[in-house]
């Protein structure tokens, strides 16, 4: 979600520098619905490559495949940019479509080899944020001037906004078990937060995640636990909350993306190359803060205590 969020201000760069530009973007299914998001995307063309790859033989046999390099192919390009650098997007996608192509060279990309299936490798340096890469990418690829302002997702104007912000959203859950703050913790954030007047709403993907969030709910009726959601309903609650608390996750991009003040806890991962980006965003590294002696899983996260995130985070949002 993070790779697909961090694409969208190079789409408004563009649109501000190219009159009458239009994207077509392809998207792994899951995330289909944010590039419909931007006012600049004409058609969205899903792609599978994770589910495909679990059984290549039955996508192949299916059609799926086939329907999809149909779809890629109704259109000639003026240009095909893969924003990501792998292999994957170098090879099943752009190698397909029909126009010049751009991307990372091999200097640049992630996967060095993937710089081989572009008519124009284009160098960008590594040591910046995604969203900045990306963004000179497309300037590149696109031959305009890359604005000196920072960089503009453009979808919170998509969303209903709410004046009565009366709650936060914790975004709680992540794939890597290392990334999660420990559940100790969260529960003491939760109870500082409502002690101060807050409701908090705690959204949830998998049944892991669901149960994780009905235990910091436990006896706390200012919590709640949201149902089901698509990411489309994620994102509405997300534009109407006052602010969040994240882990690291695709959540946390969402919530940046939609100009929300969000305060984005890491451990073993470094914000500095792929942190909150856009307006309030702040982001704490628990090796920044003092050791203490708390016995808390994942250990990392140990010296980030709930009290130093509540005040980082009382500071941001009423700035």
């Amino acid at each position: 979600m993070g790779d697909v969020i961090h694409a969208l201000p190079a789409l408004t760069d563009a649109v501000n520098a190219i009159a009458g530009i239009r994207f077509d973007w392809v998207v792994e299914e899951g995330f289909k619905e944010i590039p419909q998001w931007h006012s600049a995307v004409d058609r969205v063309i899903p792609v599978a490559i994770r589910r495909w790859r679990k059984s290549p033989l039955d996508t192949w046999r299916n059609g799926e495949w086939q329907a999809f390099k149909q779809e890629l192919q109704i259109r000639e390009y003026d240009a095909v940019i893969d924003a990501q650098g792998l292999l994957k997007s170098a090879c099943l996608i752009v190698r397909y479509a029909r126009g010049p192509s751009f991307g990372l060279d091999k200097h640049s990309a992630k996967e060095p080899w993937a710089s081989k299936c572009y008519t124009q490798p284009i160098a960008v340096g590594k040591e910046q944020h995604a969203v900045e890469r990306i963004r000179q990418l497309f300037a590149a690829a696109l031959n305009y001037q890359l604005p000196e302002n920072p960089g503009d997702f453009a979808i919170s104007e998509h969303f209903e906004q709410s004046e009565n912000k009366d709650y936060l959203v914790f975004n709680h859950s992540t794939t890597r078990v290392d990334k999660h703050y420990p559940e100790v913790y969260w529960r003491q954030l939760i109870e500082l937060a409502t002690a101060s007047g807050w409701k908090v709403k705690l959204p949830w993907g998998n049944a892991l995640e669901r149960d994780r969030a009905q235990r910091l709910a436990q006896d706390n009726s200012k919590v709640e636990v949201l149902s089901k959601l698509s990411l489309c309903q994620i994102a509405q609650v997300l534009a109407c909350a006052a602010g969040c608390i994240s882990v690291d996750t695709g959540l946390s991009h969402l919530s940046a993306a939609l100009d929300k003040p969000n305060i984005t806890l890491f451990g073993p991962t470094d914000p500095g190359l792929v942190g909150g980006y856009g307006k309030s965003q702040q982001s704490l590294l628990a090796s920044n803060f003092a050791l203490n002696n708390a016995e808390v899983e994942p250990a990392i996260f140990r010296s980030l205590l709930p009290q130093t995130v509540w005040q980082e985070f009382t500071k941001l949002i009423n700035n």
